[in-house]
């Protein structure tokens, strides 16, 4: 059994609580949507679901901190849950069923780095849940039938290799849009799914690479141990491992190197 068990189990009631509170809202004529500063939207039920998963860390690991997209940093110390209510809220109050909540808790190191050590991606509008915890392998199901292990594809050559990105926006601001695009040119299929999804089919051996030049830890931290524990690679575009670049790249590790070496920036 994982260390981070009883951790996960906690995780996964959580993202039922919160499954039940934005799907009550989802596509609701009357939901309220407000823009943050840096323009990005939330709704009521972005702000409902992150109350509902800090009441429920509050109430069971008092102790621990929590870090959350619209209400912040609260606590400190060793242990520190890292909660994105909606990922995908545009695709939310649009209608498109296409959204997660992403639960996940971070460990500190004894370098004093914060790692992700258990993950759950719930999609309750597709009727599918990915989690992970640290050793103990990553898994997906749905409303019915039995958990599935999962484990990436094989695919070691990008000719053969389907890659998925969420927009193109950013990729020019960096300097790397030429090498993104001459990466789109080499490999044998590729489609801007967006958000969560892409990782989670990563993780499904459905997919073989997915980037975005631009993320939140909150976008990442649940996402890269799934990916990590279905056996594929998680780091920045620089190639750091970990969730702390600002950016993502997650691969079935066996074409990260080639992802990483398109991606570099161009003068």
């Amino acid at each position: 059994m994982s260390t981070y068990a009883d951790d996960l189990r906690l995780a996964l009631e959580l993202a039922d609580a919160a499954d039940a509170a934005t799907m009550q809202r989802f596509r609701a004529l009357d939901l309220q949507v407000e823009t943050k500063p840096d323009m990005t939207p939330v709704s009521e039920a972005d702000k409902a679901a992150e109350e509902i998963v800090r009441a429920g860390i509050l109430a069971a690991r008092p102790a621990d901190a929590i870090l959350g997209e619209e209400y912040g940093l609260r606590g400190e110390g060793p242990r520190r849950w890292v909660v994105d209510p909606i990922d995908g809220t545009k695709n939310y109050v649009r209608g498109v069923p296409v959204w997660a909540t992403l639960i996940s808790l971070m460990t500190e190191g004894d370098d004093g780095v914060f790692r992700p050590v258990v993950g759950v991606v719930s999609a309750p509008a597709l009727g599918r849940r990915w989690w992970a915890a640290q050793g103990a392998g990553a898994f997906s199901g749905g409303a019915l039938g039995e958990p599935t292990p999962l484990g990436v594809s094989k695919v070691a050559g990008l000719g053969d290799a389907s890659f998925a990105y969420s927009s193109l926006g950013g990729w020019e601001e960096q300097g790397r849009l030429p090498g993104f695009l001459d990466l789109t040119r080499a490999c044998w299929r590729t489609r801007g799914y967006g958000d969560f999804w892409p990782y989670m089919m990563v993780a499904e051996g459905s997919l073989d690479l997915c980037a975005e030049p631009e993320l939140n830890l909150w976008d990442m931290a649940a996402i890269a141990v799934v990916v990590q524990e279905a056996g594929g690679r998680f780091t920045d575009l620089d190639g750091v491992e970990g969730v702390h670049g600002g950016n993502a790249a997650a691969s079935n590790g066996l074409l990260h190197e080639e992802m990483l070496a398109h991606l570099r920036p161009r003068a």
